[in-house]
């Protein structure tokens, strides 16, 4: 484990970290922007060892091997982490199908990885940050949700319009008890899975660039500036803030 050191500086000064899927794209963002903002642990969870590997020289980062559909992983990272106070739920799968195209099988294991696991980081986290008097939970939704219907995105979407109302109902439950719970909707991000799904012709993304980039913005976002607007939601910036839904999305959804 590593040894948790403040530094002088920083919005996240003193604070520990936790993030899942924490070895690349957002997650991986996430994480360097939370250790220059001064965090004083970020506890790495993935389940990819190898890019992991890629971040244990650094002495404020704690990486653990970790499927967030592991109830026990889960509850142990709790135990050996018992002053995080600041958790990101950015693990999540993205599914290529309409309802007459998703299989049963399909269906549960989306549920599992975007939404179930949230459940088991708030049952695992939640207490200790109420007994601490106080936490930030950031947890990753999408524009494709409820805030708007994406063709042949039926599981993903019902998923991450689940990710909204959990956080509403965590942030009513617990807006007395000091901690806050918000969430963040991208619209398509310039991450490495999604270069993988928009260099399929048939899957639905590859419109999605074409709209971003000869419609609104110009581009995608970059995994960057989503973790910029984590680090304002795990600082203390953002204190009044809570059940709030953060859309970023370059004009996506206008």
């Amino acid at each position: 484990m590593a040894s948790p050191s403040a530094t002088p500086t920083g919005r996240l000064a003193g604070k520990q970290c936790l993030i899942t899927a924490a070895a690349q794209g957002i997650g991986r963002a996430t994480l360097e922007a939370f250790l220059r903002e001064g965090a004083a642990l970020v506890v790495a969870v993935d389940i990819n060892g190898e890019k992991l590997k890629e971040l244990e020289s650094n002495p404020r980062v704690a990486t653990r091997v970790v499927d967030v559909r592991d109830f026990g992983g889960i509850k142990a990272l709790a135990k050996e982490f018992p002053g995080i106070t600041v958790l990101f739920n950015c693990a999540g799968i993205v599914h290529q199908g309409n309802i007459l195209e998703t299989t049963e099988e399909e269906w549960d294991n989306n549920f599992n990885i975007n939404i179930k696991s949230m459940y088991y980081t708030l049952q695992a986290f939640l207490p200790q940050m109420i007994a601490g008097q106080g936490g930030s939970i950031i947890n990753m939704s999408s524009v494709a949700s409820s805030i708007r219907g994406i063709e042949r995105r039926c599981v993903y979407g019902t998923t991450k319009a689940a990710v909204i109302g959990l956080t509403k109902a965590v942030a009513r439950d617990h807006v007395r008890q000091g901690v806050r719970c918000n969430v963040v909707c991208p619209s398509p991000v310039a991450s490495p899975s999604f270069a993988v799904r928009g260099a399929d012709e048939k899957d639905s993304d590859s419109d999605h660039v074409k709209y971003m980039e000869e419609k609104m913005i110009g581009r995608l976002a970059y995994p960057g500036e989503v973790a910029n607007l984590c680090v304002y939601l795990a600082s203390d910036e953002s204190s009044y803030h809570t059940g709030n839904v953060f859309t970023i999305d370059g004009g996506f959804c206008l």
